[in-house]
């Protein structure tokens, strides 16, 4: 980035830090050998999202994450205070709602096929010695169903435990930064959550991403936090707990019926409080929220432990004569489950319509459908991956049987709706296939008509067929990410289709699907049996395949160019409807930023640019939405690759809509953002200029130089979304911007962004700046 193996960290720490030229460090003490050009620094922040290794199995939690989106995706609204609360409710259910499935799916491999089923059928408790002291046929202290399902519990609930130690840790590594706050009253704020116009005549209000306390949500991680944990605690001590009370009201064993009677109460009433905390309050933004609910944050989670220990207790009394037979009851559980999840999506469609209508903008995805698009998408990623692990369990467990068929099975299998629940990931692919073909003959045809747009471009006498293919195909795989809205919703409503079938095809049948299709014809039979085995390993692979594209991205330039930008997007936002969902680099990287461009304009008077490629482009303009206005007039801003309006503002439109980019726009002192027709990322910013410079150039020549020349005789690659700094358009913009800031050195500098550590600039396909 800064062109010099010579290079000293100015401030910062292994995590993410600025660093310049060893010779530019004392650059402000000695103005008179810098006058000749700016002073460049560059912040790295690639141990923020790409450190070690490990971090690939965050891709586990991938629902989790896409529910958080989806909490950013709100479009944007005038006047609907209470309608934008609403929303922010309806996706925090959805997310609580994925955590208690996610622990479900864990006590339902744990509790049910393992200590229920398996342990207490002698055909396969004595395949597995491990089972032996759990075993029924052992007549030990813990052969009693109660007592199996006690020491089963401690799976899930270590789950649940760990789940929070890593959103504690992670905040503090990544999240606990505070920013710096600056004395400066700088026009209304909204209230939390909104996006309320400023009265006639008054200042203009910061974006949101320019509120104080935006980049920093410790109050509302950690009441989210405690909910979370809770609600998992509560969802093991209920598997554990009913099932012995259940038992106590059928047999009158020798355990009084009231003491499950008031257990169940307790257990709703601690649900109940769980649901309440989570629905209080959301964001807080217009100031930095150091507060904490003590009272949530410490009681709330050790409640439900504690309930969890006597729950244990409970199912452990000693109940001569029960035995565990069939499965746990939990099929309506999991049904009440999807059918709520269901319905909170139906009714965050419904508030994301309302607000959309209020301030309808064109470039919005899917008409302000995106985010109950999405947190359907994470809904069905939890209900699939929960089904299909349950499945391959169950055939693990089974040995050559198939769990759910009857004959030869010898344990009865997870519930049904989890079976049907696998078996319809075949038939969404399938579904799939007409409209990836459309996709790419639309594709095909549009590289046909875009060859004489490129020979007329470049003025090549002699054009070659080969040469002519190669850059009208980038060119129109790049517009490819521009249907992705399209093919969003296409993927949404099959999944809402076939999750509604899934649900009804378990209810009215009671089977599995290979069960259920008997009387049907041959050939549906034998299709509903295939989906049914088919989907239960699809899932199995996939969840390898998750980990091993997330090891590779870390350590493969073309994967991590291929995923590297849909995981810096899922990790920009910060944990607003998720505490266990991957850490936020941005509550990091942001503050980073405004305070290093703060406090070197503060103390310098000096003016500078801020350049960011890719996910880059994005940082650099949160961290000047943070800027005081004083020091926002003295910053230029140069983007290029840049998916802050193609990605962000149609997606997250109430943070880069088009009213949030002019006033980006009007607040700095200049700005320019180049871009390529080959860049399947990066595009303009679509901003209406008036009489002022126009902030996008472009589309950029993608290769420079068509064919051989005497200066360049050997073929020019196409560089798509990297290596802009190599366009000599790069070096005209940059000089221009400096130019039009006014002063030389030391008044002004260049900073860039970046997150890859070493090497030029966009070579490893890096989000960089």
């Amino acid at each position: 980035m800064l062109g010099d193996p010579r290079t000293t960290r100015i401030t910062g720490d292994a995590t993410a830090a600025i660093y310049r030229r060893t010779e530019d460090v004392e650059a402000e003490q000695d103005p008179e050998r810098h006058r000749e050009g700016p002073v460049a620094e560059a912040y790295c922040w690639s141990n923020l999202t790409s450190g070690n290794g490990s971090r690939a199995l965050w891709l586990l939690l991938l629902p989790f994450m896409v529910v958080n989106l989806a909490h950013w995706m709100r479009p944007t609204a005038r006047g609907l205070s209470g309608t934008v609360r609403l929303y922010g409710v309806v996706v925090r259910l959805v997310a609580l709602s994925l955590t208690v499935l996610l622990t479900a799916a864990v006590c339902e491999v744990a509790l049910d096929l393992v200590a229920w089923q398996c342990a207490g059928t002698a055909g396969c408790a004595d395949q597995r010695s491990w089972l032996g002291f759990l075993s029924a046929g052992q007549d030990g202290w813990f052969s009693q169903p109660g007592r199996r399902l006690s020491v089963a519990a401690l799976v899930p609930a270590a789950l649940v435990g760990l789940l929070w130690y890593l959103s504690h840790r992670t905040w503090s590594a990544y999240e606990a930064q505070r920013p710096l706050t600056w004395e400066e009253p700088d026009g209304p704020q909204p209230d939390d959550e909104e996006d309320e116009p400023a009265p006639p005549g008054a200042p203009r209000a910061r974006p949101a991403l320019g509120r104080p306390g935006f980049w920093y949500g410790r109050r509302l991680v950690a009441r989210l936090r405690a909910a979370h944990t809770a609600a998992g605690f509560l969802t093991v001590a209920a598997t554990v707990g009913m099932a012995a009370a259940r038992h106590d009201r059928t047999t009158g064993g020798p355990v009084p019926e009231a003491i499950g009677v008031l257990f169940e109460a307790t257990l709703v009433l601690c649900a109940l409080v769980v649901v309440a905390v989570v629905c209080h309050r959301g964001r807080s933004e217009r100031r930095v929220d150091t507060l904490l609910d003590h009272a949530v944050t410490t009681y709330l989670p050790g409640a439900a432990l504690v309930l969890l220990a006597v729950a244990v207790v409970y199912a452990g009394w000693a109940r001569p004569g029960w035995e565990s037979s069939g499965a746990l009851p939990g099929e309506t559980a999991f049904r009440a489950l999807t059918l709520g999840q269901g319905l909170l999506v139906v009714v965050l469609a419904v508030v994301a319509l309302r607000l959309y209508r209020s301030t309808p903008e064109t470039r919005t995805t899917l008409h302000g459908l995106g985010g109950p698009a999405v947190a359907l998408l994470a809904c069905a990623l939890g209900g699939v991956m929960s089904g299909g692990i349950s499945q391959r369990v169950a055939d693990w467990l089974d040995g050559p049987g198939t769990p759910g068929m009857g004959a030869g099975s010898a344990i009865p299998g997870p519930p049904v709706l989890l079976s049907w629940q696998a078996s319809v990931i075949p038939v969404l692919l399938l579904l799939l296939i007409v409209p990836l073909v459309w996709l790419g003959a639309r594709t095909a045809r549009r590289a046909r008509r875009l060859g004489p747009v490129v020979e007329a471009e470049y003025e090549e006498e002699h054009p070659e067929p080969g040469r002519t293919g190669q850059i009208a195909r980038i060119r129109a795989a790049a517009a490819l990410t521009d249907s992705a809205p399209g093919i969003l919703g296409l993927l949404s409503g099959a999944t809402l289709f076939l999750g509604a079938a899934a649900v009804t095809g378990s209810w009215l049948t009671g089977d599995v699907p290979g069960l259920a299709m008997d009387d049907a014809a041959p050939f549906v039979e034998a299709f509903a049996e295939a989906a049914q085995a088919t989907g239960s390993w699809l899932i199995g692979v996939g969840v390898i395949v998750l980990v091993t594209c997330g090891r590779r991205a870390y350590r493969d330039a073309s994967t991590r160019r291929t995923i590297g930008i849909l995981w810096d997007v899922g990790t920009f936002w910060p944990r607003a409807a998720h505490p266990f969902a991957p850490p936020c680099y941005a509550e990091r990287a942001v503050p980073d930023l405004s305070s290093r461009m703060c406090a070197w304009t503060g103390r310098t008077r000096g003016r500078l640019v801020i350049s960011g490629h890719s996910q880059g482009s994005v940082l650099a303009a949160a961290a000047v939405w943070q800027l005081p206005d004083a020091a926002r007039r003295r910053v230029a801003l140069l983007t290029y690759g840049s998916p802050i309006e193609r990605l962000y503002g149609r997606w997250f439109p109430a943070y880069f809509g088009p009213a949030a980019l002019d006033g980006l726009h009007r607040s700095v002192h200049c700005w320019r953002n180049l871009w390529r027709a080959t860049d399947p990322i990066g595009g303009p910013v679509r901003i209406d200029e008036g009489d002022g410079p126009e902030v996008d150039r472009g589309p950029l020549k993608d290769p420079l130089v068509y064919g051989r020349t005497p200066e360049l005789p050997l073929p020019e690659p196409v560089l798509g979304h990297s290596d802009y700094q190599a366009d000599p358009v790069f070096a005209v913009e940059r000089a221009a911007l400096l130019e039009r800031l006014g002063p030389v050195v030391p008044q002004q500098t260049e900073r860039s962004t970046r997150r890859a550590a070493g090497g030029t600039q966009g070579s490893a396909g890096r989000s960089s700046g």
